[in-house]
């Protein structure tokens, strides 16, 4: 059972659950945490379920950050302390006669729980990270979610729970115009359910991770991070759609930032000689000061990015808000490559749809030239070949890719020629600073020729961008 959170020293445990959200990157001010203390207040703190929906609706500004606070209230307002307590009316694991884990019988009684939505199934869960999932480690004991559903294997009861809640609708007639939505319905009902079951089963292993090891340390491997923290070269397929969701939001906030600094350049710079010519009717003293007009001029921007399948997530993203940007300045380009070069900026017209344009580029774009393995010396040799005349003195040049250049020729007088001649010149690497120029990476001698910026997460990238964006 769930013993109840002690209310001695509630106050500085939540000071202590705000700070650690702050740490993870959720904004937390100090009105909201005043929030949070009424919301605790007046809450039952019996209903744990009741006091996250009420810390989240005080703390959590943003979508985004669900995922990570709930975590993070999982660590700070745990479920229980220890093992859990039992009841009468608590469900016991199935058992061997020699007091083994009857696996069989328990799949059957788990697969009853799922398809009834059962929450009793978070009983079960918490009871197999205590018999199946604990472990001798060389500190002592520890809890794996990986040990305990590698034995109860949730995955293979997706047929069983599928037949369960058919049965449970009835039974569809063939002719029956309906039968393949209930059935599709059906699938994907049983599915979220084994997926919540595991996500009891991860839950639980962190709780009791975090009474050994620590909440902070726990917290730091265990909480999901937020959508712009996740590293662009391990991002999996979810987290990086859930990234390219963002693009939009993002590019407010970016144009939000460039509109701050247009009003504060908007005066412009002190104009010295017209400041002294005034200063004639004033003794020589320059009592009122003759500014500039500042010239407001949207540029060019011409994108090399790399769109090969190690730097492909990171490059997609990046496109996408550029795309959104693209207003920003006078003339986007968009160039693409792997071993060779090509346009694609007519893929990237404003109604196109942009998932369908990266796929576009591999299957129509001349990126590959020999063997589809990245060559930035010669893609870049091709660019100043065919595409030269699109930089010019009005242009800003952007450089995507981690410059891992399979040890092949750089080609830096190909790079120093477009530099050179360009207004601006950056290259965005989704690399950590520490791996350029190791094994293939040429990011070292790059980097002597281009301003390098290190580009891993959104939340970096959005900062490079602002700081690059035109005033």
């Amino acid at each position: 059972m769930t013993k109840p959170l002690a209310p001695h020293g509630l106050p500085g445990h939540l000071v202590a659950f705000v700070e650690a959200l702050r740490k993870r990157g959720i904004p937390v001010g100090p009105s909201e945490t005043v929030d949070a203390g009424h919301v605790v207040s007046v809450l039952d703190l019996l209903d744990r379920e009741v006091l996250r929906e009420g810390l989240a609706c005080a703390l959590v500004r943003r979508p985004t950050h669900r995922p990570t606070f709930d975590g993070m209230f999982d660590l700070w307002f745990p479920a229980a302390i220890g093992v859990r307590e039992s009841s009468p009316d608590d469900i016991e694991l199935p058992r061997t006669p020699d007091g083994q884990v009857d696996l069989n019988a328990l799949r059957e009684l788990i697969a009853n729980l799922l398809i009834d939505d059962s929450p009793q199934a978070a009983e079960i869960a918490a009871q197999l990270v205590d018999q199946l999932g604990q472990y001798q480690s060389a500190n002592g004991p520890s809890f794996s979610a990986y040990q305990t559903l590698r034995e109860v294997q949730p995955e293979t009861l997706l047929r069983k729970i599928l037949d369960g809640l058919l049965g449970q609708q009835g039974q569809a007639k063939d002719d029956d115009p309906d039968a393949n939505l209930a059935a599709e319905v059906a699938r994907r009902t049983a599915a979220q359910r084994i997926a919540d079951f595991r996500k009891m089963v991860e839950a639980e292993t962190r709780r009791r991770s975090a009474e050994r090891l620590g909440k902070e340390r726990v917290a730091n491997y265990g909480v999901p991070k937020q959508a712009d923290e996740v590293d662009f070269l391990r991002a999996s397929d979810s987290e990086l759609t859930q990234l390219r969701s963002s693009v939009n939001a993002l590019a407010r906030l970016l144009a939000t930032r460039l509109a701050a600094r247009r009003r504060r350049a908007r005066a412009g710079e002190i104009d010295l000689r017209k400041t002294l010519r005034k200063s004639m009717s004033t003794g020589g003293v320059p009592i009122d000061l003759v500014q500039r007009k500042p010239r407001r001029t949207r540029p060019e921007l011409v994108i090399l990015c790399d769109v090969s399948g190690s730097v492909a997530g990171f490059s997609n993203f990046t496109l996408l808000l550029v795309h959104a940007l693209r207003e920003q300045f006078s003339k986007v380009r968009i160039f693409a490559f792997i071993d060779s070069a090509d346009e694609v900026t007519h893929l990237f017209e404003p109604n196109a749809d942009l998932g369908k344009s990266m796929w576009r580029i591999i299957n129509e774009a001349d990126v590959i030239q020999f063997d589809g393995h990245s060559d930035y010396g010669n893609a870049f040799g091709v660019f100043t070949d065919k595409f030269v005349s699109s930089v010019t003195s009005r242009t800003s040049l952007l450089v995507l890719g981690d410059a891992r250049n399979n040890y092949r020729d750089p080609n830096i007088k190909a790079l120093r020629e477009l530099v050179s001649v360009s207004k601006h010149a950056h290259w965005l690497n989704p690399e950590q600073r520490t791996q350029w120029g190791s094994g293939d990476s040429a990011a070292d001698v790059y980097q002597d020729v281009i301003e390098m910026h290190e580009c891993r997460s959104a939340k970096q990238l959005t900062a490079v961008v602002a700081g690059l964006l035109p005033v």
